[in-house]
Order: structure tokens, then C-alpha cells, then sequence
């Protein structure tokens, strides 16, 4: 056919250029359905009268809409910065313009974060009455009023990983994606490793912080108080007898407030410096160390599991702390400050918790640390470094700025 096709006259080139594209189209056309075949279908939409919206909020559930999209925040209210009051009031209305403030506007990850709660659409118009419960339609879509949130099903294109496996070593291979990918929050429960036994030490209940490190330091605080009481305690005297000084009783509470305010120094450090350092987009060990240490929190910041220090890797911690304590300072000055330190770190974890599931009355200090501890979660990851207070923000210059909106009424 070759020779047979050398041999014809002008024009046979064009002929055969013209079948191969021919058969390269029919090529790519059979590869496009075969893509569009093994791509999953989407769910398909589920629509609610207003009065099915309306007997699920008088069920207690809470359901907001923007525009015709309906999202069922139930699980989601303890949790909102604002207070869980703030959406209850907010329960069946349309929530589009305050997405946009005041107080303040929602990022883009705050409105990412929405989407994962939608349910489906409302069926009659959005102007019409979700509130009242006036039912338009009698066609109504039997749906389960528990139904699993829109973005449960992995999608490779948004996510990058496959949520069925751990995640720590696909994390190492996301390179230059991973600092926008692990600062996209989502509501999903994070497994690190193969390993049960490993997976289960990386996890922690809130309430092993208090019951596992409050008791030694009420032992290190009795001990150490008993033996400055000798009166026998002198600071400076490993370089100088003579110029050594004599600390009393009483120097027992200055030296455990020193404790905790050096403590909420290392958590501004650590948290600023550590836990938000910038891993080498080519490095897949460095990433992997940031997501373990810090990463999979900003992923998943209400996965409870993961929201205090898990005792083993905290008592790591907490003992070089105290062997650095031990060397620089006499062994009753270190380790009352190392008890003041084990307070301030008891009480930033327990902090941390509550700024995360608690709801703080409107206006306490709480509620201030919990809007600001959300917003360095969802929109300022490079300031608000502070947990417990703003303390060391204000001093490094790194609060989050304020958002300035015109007063509305």
C-alpha cells in the first residue's frame, strides 16, 4: 500500500494527512468517553419544599440558604465563631449578604467550609416563605434529612489526596501545592498512618492533659516550695560564692509566674516559627514533618482528636524543657518555674479546645480569642499566633488587622 500510495499523483499526501487526523480525532474522541465513563457522575440534586425546610428547623435542626442553596449547619452551629446564637437566629433565612458583613466579610475559605454542609435546593423561589412554612409544591423528594454534605466523595481535582488512605506520606508528594492545599480547612476526620498503634498515639482526649500533667505540677510545686522553705537556695552560685544570692519563701510566686509567662512565650515561638514555618516545596520529608507537627490541624481544625498534644509526644517535649531548666538555673528555681510553665501549658491546651468547641458568652474574653483564633484558621495564617492571649501579637507586631465596614442597622 506504501509503494502504491508513493506512486499515485499529486495530492495523495493530502489524502493520507487528511484519514490520519481522521483517525488520531477518532482516537481522542473514543479516550474522551472513556474518561467521561470512568468519571464518577455527580449526586444528583435533591429539592425541598419550604415547608420541609421548615419542619426540620422545627425539629431543631438549622438550616440556612443562600440564594436557592440550602446548607444544614446543625453540627456546625457550637462551633461557629460568632456563637451558636448568631445562626440560630439565622436559621432559615437567606444568609448571602452576611457572608459579605458586617462584622466582617467571610474568606474564601469560610465560604469553601459552607459548601461541604449543602444539602440540596429550595424548591419554590428564594423570595418565597421558608419561614412561615407555606408549601407550594406537592411533589415532595423524599430525601434522608441526615444526608452526608455535598463534598463527602473524593475528588482528586479539589483534594489532591485520596481521604481512604492516610494521609502523611501522600502529603510529601503535593510539593508546591501543599501550603494552599493544607490551608483549604475541611470537616473531615484525619488518619496519619498505617499503623494502629502509631495512629492511636498521635491522638489525644482533651481530658488527658489535665488528668496526666496537672498532677506533677502540683508535685513539682510542693516539692520545689518545701526546699526553697530551707532557706538554703542561692541563685548565681555556680559562678560566683561571693556574689551569689540568698531566694526566700516568698520568691516561690514571682519565680512560677516567670514559669508561665516564659510558657506563653514558647507558645507564641513555636506556633509562629515552628509549627507555621514553610516547608521547601521539594522537600517531602520537611512537609511531612510540618503536617504531623501542625499541618493536618489548619486540614481538619475540628477534627477533636487532634486538637490537644497527645501525651507521648508532649512528654518529649515537656522533658527537654525541663533538663534545659535544670542546667541553666539551681534545681529549685528551674523546677519552680518548670511547674509555673506546666501550668501555662495546661491551660493553653484547654484553651485551645474550648476556642475550637466551646461557646463562649458574647463579649468575654473567650469569645474575643475564639473570632480571632478563626480568623488566623481561615483567612490569616501568617499573623494571630496567639492561643491563650494576644499578649506577644501585640508585642512582635503580628495581630490580625481588624476589618474596617461601615456600620449598618
Amino acid at each position: 500500500r506504501w509503494r502504491t500510495a508513493r506512486q499515485d499523483g499529486p495530492g495523495s499526501g493530502d489524502v493520507r494527512g487528511e484519514l490520519g487526523c481522521r483517525r488520531a480525532e477518532v482516537r481522542a474522541s473514543s479516550c474522551e468517553l472513556r474518561s467521561l465513563a470512568m468519571a464518577p457522575a455527580p449526586p444528583p440534586v435533591v429539592y425541598f419544599s419550604p415547608a420541609e425546610v421548615q419542619r426540620r428547623l422545627a425539629a431543631g435542626a438549622c438550616w440556612v440558604r443562600c440564594g436557592a442553596r440550602l446548607y444544614d449547619l446543625t453540627d456546625f452551629v457550637r462551633h461557629h465563631p460568632g456563637g451558636e446564637q448568631l445562626l440560630r437566629a439565622r436559621a432559615g433565612e437567606d444568609v448571602s449578604a452576611d457572608l459579605d458583613g458586617p462584622p466582617h466579610r467571610h474568606s474564601a475559605n469560610a465560604r469553601r467550609w459552607l459548601e461541604q454542609y449543602y444539602v440540596g435546593e429550595l424548591k419554590e423561589d428564594p423570595q418565597g416563605s421558608v419561614e412561615n412554612g407555606t408549601e407550594t409544591s406537592a411533589n415532595t423528594q423524599k430525601t434522608d434529612p441526615w444526608m452526608e454534605p455535598k463534598f463527602k466523595a473524593v475528588d482528586w481535582d479539589k483534594d489532591l489526596v485520596d481521604w481512604q488512605k492516610p494521609l502523611l506520606w501522600q502529603v510529601g508528594h503535593l510539593g508546591e501545592k501543599y501550603d494552599e492545599w493544607v490551608h483549604q480547612p475541611v470537616i473531615r476526620p484525619i488518619r496519619l498512618f498505617h499503623s494502629d498503634l502509631i495512629e492511636a498515639l498521635s491522638k489525644s482526649v482533651w481530658y488527658n492533659v489535665p488528668i496526666i500533667w496537672m498532677p506533677l505540677m502540683l508535685y513539682f510545686s510542693w516539692s520545689h516550695y518545701r526546699t526553697l522553705a530551707q532557706g538554703n537556695v542561692r541563685l548565681f552560685e555556680s559562678f560566683s560564692t561571693e556574689y551569689s544570692v540568698a531566694l526566700p519563701q516568698s520568691a516561690f510566686p514571682g519565680l512560677f509566674v516567670m514559669g508561665v509567662l516564659l510558657w506563653s512565650l514558647l507558645e507564641y515561638l513555636i506556633h509562629r516559627f515552628l509549627f507555621h514555618m514553610k516547608p521547601p516545596r521539594d522537600s517531602h520529608y520537611l512537609i511531612m514533618l510540618h503536617f504531623v507537627l501542625h499541618g493536618q490541624h489548619h486540614k481538619a481544625p475540628f477534627d477533636e482528636s487532634r486538637l490537644v498534644f497527645p501525651p507521648v509526644p508532649a512528654s518529649l517535649g515537656i522533658a527537654f524543657f525541663y533538663i534545659i531548666l535544670r542546667i541553666l538555673l539551681p534545681e529549685a528555681v528551674g523546677g519552680t518555674m518548670f511547674a509555673g510553665g506546666l501550668l501555662g501549658y495546661i491551660i493553653y491546651d484547654m484553651i485551645h479546645y474550648y476556642l475550637h468547641f466551646g461557646s463562649p458568652h458574647k463579649g468575654s474574653y473567650l469569645y474575643n480569642m475564639k473570632t480571632y483564633h478563626a480568623k488566623h484558621h481561615f483567612a490569616h495564617q501568617k499573623s494571630g499566633y496567639g492561643i491563650s492571649s494576644k499578649l506577644w501579637d501585640h508585642f512582635f507586631h503580628t495581630l490580625i488587622p481588624e476589618e474596617p465596614h461601615l456600620k449598618m442597622q
